[in-house]
């Protein structure tokens, strides 16, 4: 019968797959990027006459504290990106699905015999660019409430460039946990928030130019499926990085910022975003965005 023809949507049990990948994704990032991690982010906080470049902050930080200094912070990240990666991958598949329902309908599909609309396989295959970005957006908010406190606690465990533990304020992230926290309460642990979802809205970059890169390589290239995940993820992140870079040096400004009070870390200088992006230009202009 004709009907026997139509094609049916994807069952939505397989967005679990978007969580899973998430999880692998967490891990192989902590496993291979935390130590450039580490560098960037004392790059980016700390006074620019301390460190020449990344080569000297890199042998600077292993003659004073050794390799392990290069893994300051990672306890965090080690639960807290399997948990990122796999929300937002699995949000951002949910997120596609909707836009594609109930925002970017398409007008019309094409017609069998008997009248019935033939269904694409891809439930979201209509959902333009523009539509993968706003996912992007959406997706990159939702997991900003995850990752807020551990690259809060994460970026104060990375900037403390003492080798023994009895000289700094943090002795590990559950210690960093609690003085703030009793310090500050669930604001001061939640501290960069706001900048958290200014950096992941951008994520609108990523995944927008991510679905434009792969319909490109499919469309003018013979590289297989994987080739093309591999291409196009490898590209749309370096656009990601470029477009979003001067909101990740301002978020790790804010969150390496003393928080003062009980804590007695330092006086802080921020008190919002604006603040923090017109100290950073002040100080290095637009070199100390980049």
């Amino acid at each position: 019968m004709a009907t026997d023809q139509k094609q049916e949507l994807a069952p939505a049990g397989k967005n679990y797959k978007g969580f899973v990948a998430g999880v692998f994704s967490g891990i192989a990032k902590l496993s291979v990027g935390h130590p450039f991690d580490t560098i960037k982010v004392r790059l980016q906080t700390t006074d620019p006459a301390r460190f020449s470049g990344p080569i000297q902050c890199v042998t600077q930080t292993v003659r004073h504290e050794g390799v392990r200094g290069l893994y300051k912070g990672a306890t965090p990240p080690l639960v807290g990106w399997m948990f990122m990666d796999s929300l937002m991958l699995g949000s951002l598949t949910i997120y596609r699905r909707l836009l594609a329902e109930h925002v970017f309908v398409p007008k019309l599909y094409p017609i069998l015999p008997d009248g019935q609309p033939i269904s694409p396989r891809d439930p979201v295959s209509h959902l333009p660019s523009f539509g993968h970005g706003i996912a992007g957006i959406l997706a990159g908010s939702t997991v900003s409430f995850i990752a807020a406190p551990v690259e809060h606690i994460k970026a104060r465990l990375q900037i403390q460039y003492s080798a023994t533990k009895a000289e700094r304020l943090y002795r590990g992230p559950l210690d960093c946990v609690r003085k703030i926290y009793g310090a500050h309460g669930v604001r001061g642990v939640y501290k960069g928030l706001a900048a958290t979802l200014i950096f992941r809205s951008f994520f609108f970059f990523w995944w927008g130019s991510y679905d434009i890169l792969s319909r490109l390589l499919r469309e003018r290239t013979s590289l297989s499926a994987p080739a093309v995940n591999f291409w196009a993820g490898g590209l749309s992140a370096q656009i990601f990085w470029l477009t979003s870079y001067p909101s990740d040096v301002v978020k790790q400004r804010i969150m390496a910022d003393p928080m003062g009070g009980k804590l007695n870390d330092g006086t802080p200088r921020f008190k919002n975003w604006w603040q923090a992006a017109q100290a950073v230009y002040r100080e290095s202009g637009v070199k100390g965005r980049i």
